[in-house]
């Protein structure tokens, strides 16, 4: 009974669409915003006094008579800017792609990302930490804006349906739920990224029943069973010089690979990925340092059946994230190795590890 609803629910997440986002929490988590009527609004605990954040007719932009609708929305940490996300379309499961918005509370200035780029054609735009650019992938490439400038800058040129630069193929879809193929260094200097390379993957035909009286042909480049899978890579491109520097990561010349998990490694020098071989059931934690490309592997794991990459305990996971606990000497990891699912801390190198429930190093 328990296996049966775990798999209900892999199925309700794969096959559930991103539905409009209600709350976004605070930096501090005192506090909430909302969409209301077309403003942004604050509630602050424990009295869940509101206040309007931001107002609708801020929210207008030049010669225009409405507000912009709002899909969904982000807000900086110390409130200076605000990344509103609308006029979204479907990308086979979840609406990742669309039109994207910053909103400037210190000059109330409503900017529109992107412009010259085609309509509802952003994917998940992010800003800098330090909140002066926002990054974001259209049409296979990657873009870097400077907020104050409206200057964008491409950082990857060669993209298309073969070369997919900051997000994914269908196989990283539909195995390990990667969508988000990109993540700003913590000093808002440098940009790491997934490159999916699908040219020696064979097309497989999917039939469209649905949307025309006629069936149609989509074709999708997938990795059938016994196919070696697309080629990535990891690289990390500078922001002076837009020059990308590729990691150094292990591959089955014969089976292939994959890399469904990759963080900054809670500083600005290392990336901390997780390689996976092509039968999904051993896992590699690598620290990849991002001046020489060089990667080193610091924690393994098997199983003779297969390896679960997401902790569902934990849905940040699904769209990026690596818990980094003790000033980044120790992270967390969830394990099913003893056969139950346990969390671990994991100190950085790999040497030791220690079941929360534990609570003692080995």
């Amino acid at each position: 009974m328990l296996k049966k609803f775990y798999c209900f629910c892999l199925l309700f997440i794969a096959f559930t669409p991103i539905m409009a986002q209600s709350v976004n929490w605070s930096a501090d988590g005192n506090a909430y915003y909302k969409s209301e009527d077309g403003a942004i609004v604050k509630y602050t605990l424990p009295q869940n006094e509101k206040t309007i954040l931001v107002a609708k007719e801020k929210l207008t932009p030049a010669n225009a008579t409405k507000p912009i609708e709002i899909r969904s929305f982000i807000v900086s940490s110390d409130e200076s800017k605000l990344l509103i996300y609308n006029n979204t379309k479907k990308v086979w499961r979840q609406d990742t792609r669309g039109d994207y918005w910053v909103y400037d509370a210190t000059s109330g200035k409503l900017q529109q990302l992107g412009k010259g780029k085609p309509v509802s054609s952003l994917m998940f735009a992010k800003l800098s930490p330090d909140n002066s650019k926002a990054a974001y992938v259209s049409e296979y490439n990657l873009y870097v804006e400077d907020l104050a400038t409206g200057k964008i800058t491409p950082l990857t040129k060669d993209g298309d349906r073969k070369n997919i630069n900051g997000t994914f193929d269908w196989a990283y879809e539909e195995e390990f739920f990667c969508r988000d193929g990109f993540r700003w260094s913590p000093d808002s200097k440098k940009i790491a990224y997934w490159k999916i390379i699908t040219g020696d993957t064979k097309v497989y035909n999917m039939v469209n029943n649905t949307d025309s009286i006629y069936p149609t042909l989509i074709p999708i480049e997938y990795p059938v069973a016994g196919e070696k899978p697309s080629i990535f890579k990891i690289g990390v491109v500078n922001l002076q010089d837009v020059k990308t520097k590729w990691m150094n990561i292990p591959d089955d010349a014969t089976w292939g690979s994959y890399a469904p998990r990759m963080e900054w490694a809670s500083n600005n020098e290392e990336l901390i990925v997780q390689h996976l071989n092509r039968r999904q059931n051993e896992s590699n934690l690598l620290l990849c340092n991002i001046q020489s490309g060089s990667s080193k592997p610091i924690y393994n794991e098997k199983d003779s059946a297969w390896l679960d990459i997401l902790p569902l305990w934990d849905e940040d996971y699904a769209n990026g994230g690596w818990d980094w606990l003790n000033n980044g000497k120790e992270f967390l990891w969830p394990s099913e190795k003893d056969g139950w699912r346990h969390l671990y801390r994991i100190s950085r190198d790999g040497k030791r590890k220690c079941s929360l429930q534990k609570e003692n190093m080995t």
